[in-house]
């Protein structure tokens, strides 16, 4: 017998030993609590006859069972259904779709399925911001929230109210920042011509950057059927980063906005925007079910200017855990190449 198994002999006797000492023990309580309980049984009064026979007649009811109710499964975005999360990437990246570029040279430096055509959820709403500021429209003029930019195909919640009036310039500010979605179809509808005039635009100004898989059917991106490719979003960023307003809106932490009597806090949608690591000179956000989590950014890492492009992330923060994951192995990449000359790309 080895000393391990010698040992766990006599440890198995020794609690073996134990056990019968304590049942022993328990067996001479549990009488005494036994016989105690049978003696007050014993002194307890009896009921009446007459009570005994109504209780022996009262029917006996027996509890129903509750239904059981499936769980819901969890809705499937379009690229897991395309089965686009089965492609492999260096990095383990849980978006099914990632571009990286070089703003200035177009160089590639990272790709996962950078064609697949996908719902963009409110990365749509950077579109809307660039119809509207290229429009030349006053940032100054009175929009309301109507009965109209209440949101019916998600049923998603708004803190602007109906009845609502603020300056279109706050509108686009919410509709970047915090991915206001009331907001971003108030700034369609009060466009000349109306909400279909704009959303007509807003694929106009796609063909002409050469988004060539991008079609938009409303301003918000609450619609499924709002598509687009990251090479097509990369172009987006890249035409959206030339003007200074929607730079600063996206951007901005937070802000204070008069609603009504009130002001209430509205904060930025990624947060990274607050991590001093990131140097982030654009972005904006997205999520409804069918897209899964995106975000698209302008950032300078390195000193060098990157367009990014995550869609389709599963899990609420995955997406800011793969730009993490891209950060830090393009500042790897950069540093293999000074040292090396060798270039380090996927």
């Amino acid at each position: 017998m080895s000393r391990l198994s010698g040992k766990s002999h006599w440890t198995g006797l020794l609690i073996a030993s134990t056990a019968a000492a304590l049942l022993s023990l328990a067996s001479p309580l549990a009488s005494a609590a036994e016989a105690k309980a049978n003696q007050a049984s014993a002194n307890k009064p009896k009921a009446t006859a007459k009570k005994t026979s109504n209780s022996a007649n009262k029917p006996v009811r027996t509890a129903k069972a509750a239904p059981q109710r499936e769980a819901a499964p969890a809705r499937q975005s379009v690229g897991q259904a395309s089965g686009l999360h089965g492609t492999a990437d260096p990095l383990d990246l849980k978006s099914s779709v990632a571009l990286v570029i070089d703003q200035d040279t177009n160089q590639v430096l990272f790709s996962k399925n950078p064609q697949a055509v996908l719902p963009i959820a409110s990365i749509t709403k950077l579109m809307t911001a660039l119809v509207v500021t290229e429009a030349g429209l006053s940032l100054d003029d009175t929009l309301r929230v109507t009965q109209e930019d209440i949101d019916t195909e998600k049923g998603s919640q708004s803190r602007l109210a109906v009845g609502t009036t603020m300056s279109r310039g706050d509108m686009l500010h919410l509709a970047l920042m915090s991915s206001e979605n009331r907001a971003a179809n108030a700034l369609g509808r009060h466009f000349p011509g109306g909400l279909p005039a704009f959303v007509e635009v807003m694929n106009q100004r796609a063909r002409e950057l050469g988004m060539l898989d991008t079609r938009y059917v409303e301003p918000t991106g609450l619609s499924s059927n709002n598509r687009s490719s990251a090479h097509d979003l990369a172009l987006l960023v890249k035409a959206a980063f030339g003007h200074p307003i929607i730079r600063e809106l996206s951007t901005s932490r937070e802000a204070s906005v008069a609603v009504g009597k009130r002001q209430l806090q509205f904060r930025n949608t990624n947060g990274l925007i607050s991590n001093p690591i990131w140097e982030i000179g654009l972005q904006k956000t997205g999520y409804i079910s069918e897209a899964g989590r995106c975000v698209v950014m302008q950032a300078e890492l390195a000193g060098r200017k990157l367009i990014m492009v995550l869609l389709d992330s599963a899990g609420g923060y995955s997406r800011i855990g793969d730009a993490e994951r891209l950060r830090k192995w393009l500042a790897k990449a950069d540093a293999i190449e000074a040292l090396t000359g060798q270039p380090l790309r996927h």
